[in-house]
């Protein structure tokens, strides 16, 4: 029974990680599981108050990077998770002539390269130590794009899913498993709020708004889009010991919204 005891273990109590974009939504989520397996947990975002466990920065600058990977290793002594969660559009609607140079520049820095300039910063820790886990969270846009205002977010998106794929081709020999997890529609806070700005801009309910904009996916199978804590455990599972043999894949989690195999 000990040793039934022991295959099931996630091995995260102690363990350290860094979760990005973790006031909020998935990130905010990620956070909470984490802490309740015993990781100690360091998370970042651009707004809250400086503290032991919180860096306050934009990680879609090369200085915002830098202070949030010093911040961590400082705090930790190293690092053995990274979850990349910041992400997301600012974009105006209307398809590619509203996308001019800044707005594909800020997709960039948001969606790819925080991920790579914080992984840059942070690898030789792991690579020293012989172990850790990286998730690269990316969205079903990186395969099923929405023209309209998200454009180059999806762009972004789907650069980050094929950077994640060659980064674990590297670094699995030496210890290092990369995951991506990629989320449908999450209803998280600002998608709620999305929702009513569009019930409000269409004279209709929460209900109705969310229904429309579910068809305007293709519609999702289960009827609903996922919760935080739903892609929050997806997380959890992949960076603990019970996952050890899975790296450079992709894990959607969408209600069966992306129609192909």
């Amino acid at each position: 029974m000990e040793t039934i005891k022991n295959e099931l273990s996630d091995g995260l109590q102690g363990k350290r990680a860094l979760v990005t974009g973790g006031t909020q939504g998935i990130g905010q989520a990620a956070v909470e599981r984490l802490t309740d397996a015993g990781v100690a947990v360091i998370t970042t975002a651009r707004n809250g108050e400086e503290g032991s466990r919180f860096v306050r920065a934009d990680i879609a600058t090369a200085d915002g990077v830098a202070k949030v990977a010093q911040a961590t290793l400082a705090a930790l002594g190293g690092v053995d998770i990274i979850v990349h969660v910041v992400g997301g559009s600012t974009a105006p609607a209307g398809g590619f002539a509203a996308l001019d140079d800044n707005e594909w520049q800020r997709a960039l820095d948001v969606n790819l390269l925080s991920a790579v300039r914080l992984d840059r910063l942070l690898l030789p820790t792991m690579l020293a130590q012989g172990f850790g886990v990286i998730v690269h969270v990316t969205s079903i846009q990186s395969r099923l794009p929405l023209p309209d205002a998200t454009l180059a977010y999806a762009a972004a998106k789907a650069a980050l899913a094929n950077y994640s794929k060659g980064l674990s081709k590297e670094v699995a020999p030496k210890g290092i498993r990369v995951v991506r997890v990629s989320p449908g529609w999450v209803e998280t806070e600002a998608a709620v709020g999305l929702v009513n700005k569009l019930a409000s801009d269409a004279g209709t309910d929460y209900e109705g708004a969310r229904e429309s904009l579910m068809k305007s996916l293709g519609g999702i199978p289960i009827g609903r889009p996922a919760k935080p804590i739903e892609v929050a455990d997806l997380i959890r599972f992949l960076v603990s010991e019970r996952a050890g043999s899975i790296t450079g894949t992709e894990y959607i989690i969408d209600g069966g919204t992306v129609p192909t195999v």
